[in-house]
């Protein structure tokens, strides 16, 4: 999909409106406010008094503020939004900004679900406007060079992450029927798919909660993903494993045919076989100053970036994969998950213009693929009245 670019420069920055003033918020703000090819604009949250705390901390309380994200954003001729909503937000703010013609970075997940996820797909190749999601942790050089590692070490039979860590968070997390796998596996998952350049194609998955756990759904899981190509990827975590913990990256290992990488998390990875270190390489950015630096460099540039909305979706429907696998004790396919959540997608969508973008997709998997070019990323069509939800 192409969609339209910004031109900007270090005297010209990139005017922006941050939405969420939660703890996350605030992280962004001051990745935003440290970044010299950003402008801070305006902040918007359905609790002003946060907004306003959120200016305060910052050190600009003199900052626009408003409930309404759009308004904000037009009010302050900002031309973008960063969405730090909750996930059940993520929808209708960014789908409310690309009607508004406003491009989107927003933080993981994309959507609450993988339904809404490709609601979101379809208005951004409506409006033509960019929306990518922060995946933050697969910015990490490290990550990139054990992508690199595993180029030069040819076929790959096995990928395994182990993930063990014991926080207390309270809130939420602790009633989730699957707090491992909905809030933390997805970076893991989508890490995989980037150090292997490879979409999964199945899963088997089983969860289980020890008797010790602080949770009330299930704070562990195994999941077994066939990757194309052959290659499995084995995640292995828990959230409630005191003792030993391992990096909140996890610990990785990748077993190829000529030889093995490893990474902890935390430092450089290691690898052991026949390859010159000399050829490998790293992506020169990192966390989420590493995803503002890519959306900006996309808006100039019109490249497809990593984390694209199409090119992200297949994160989160792994999530969605290993849940329907733990609660049914089968394999799940993940074309399965994905032509669901696309009837589920049309049913009730309701902009005629994203459902008939949603009803030419003829595969769902072939509609998220990078290669595709599709007449409706041209442009939006006659403007319909905006809601808020489908």
């Amino acid at each position: 999909m192409s969609f339209r670019t910004i031109p900007a420069s270090a005297e010209d920055p990139f005017r922006v409106v941050v939405v969420g003033a939660g703890s996350m918020g605030r992280v962004w703000l001051a990745t935003v406010i440290a970044s010299p090819d950003v402008e801070l604009v305006g902040i918007a949250d359905l609790n002003l008094d946060a907004a306003r705390a959120a200016a305060g901390d910052a050190g600009r309380p003199d900052l626009p503020v408003g409930c309404d994200a759009v308004a904000l954003a037009q009010e302050t001729s900002a031309q973008a939004l960063i969405n730090v909503t909750i996930p059940e937000a993520h929808h209708p703010v960014t789908t409310s900004a690309l009607f508004a013609g406003l491009p989107v970075l927003g933080e993981k997940p994309a959507a609450e679900d993988v339904s809404h996820a490709l609601s979101l797909a379809a208005a951004a190749e409506v409006t033509g406007e960019l929306f990518m999601v922060s995946q933050s942790r697969r910015w990490n050089p490290q990550l990139s060079t054990l992508r690199s590692m595993t180029a030069h070490l040819g076929a790959v039979g096995t990928v395994t992450t182990e993930f063990f860590r014991a926080p207390h968070f309270g809130g939420f997390r602790d009633q989730m029927a699957h707090p491992l796998l909905v809030d933390m596996a997805i970076h893991a998952f989508d890490s995989a798919r980037f150090l292997l350049d490879a979409e999964p194609v199945s899963t088997h998955c089983q969860t289980y909660n020890p008797a010790w756990s602080w949770y009330a759904g299930d704070a562990n899981a195994i999941a077994v993903f066939e990757m194309e190509g052959g290659t499995r990827y084995l995640f292995n975590g828990s959230w409630c494993s005191p003792g030993a913990e391992t990096s909140w990256n996890g610990n990785w290992r990748v077993s190829a045919e000529r030889g093995t990488a490893l990474w902890n998390g935390d430092d450089e990875p290691v690898m052991d076989g026949e390859v010159d270190s000399h050829a490998l390489d790293a992506l020169p950015y990192s966390g989420i100053g590493g995803s503002l630096q890519v959306f900006l460099e996309a808006l100039r540039t019109g490249q497809r970036p990593p984390g694209e909305i199409h090119e992200n979706i297949m994160s989160l429907a792994m999530v969605e994969a290993a849940v329907q696998s733990a609660a049914t004790g089968r394999t799940a396919r993940l074309d399965n998950i994905l032509e669901r959540a696309h009837g589920q997608a049309v049913r009730e969508e309701a902009r005629a213009d994203v459902r008939r973008a949603l009803e030419s997709w003829t595969s769902v998997r072939e509609a998220l693929t990078p290669t595709r070019v599709r007449a409706a990323s041209a442009g939006p069509d006659a403007p319909e009245e905006q809601t808020g939800r489908r």
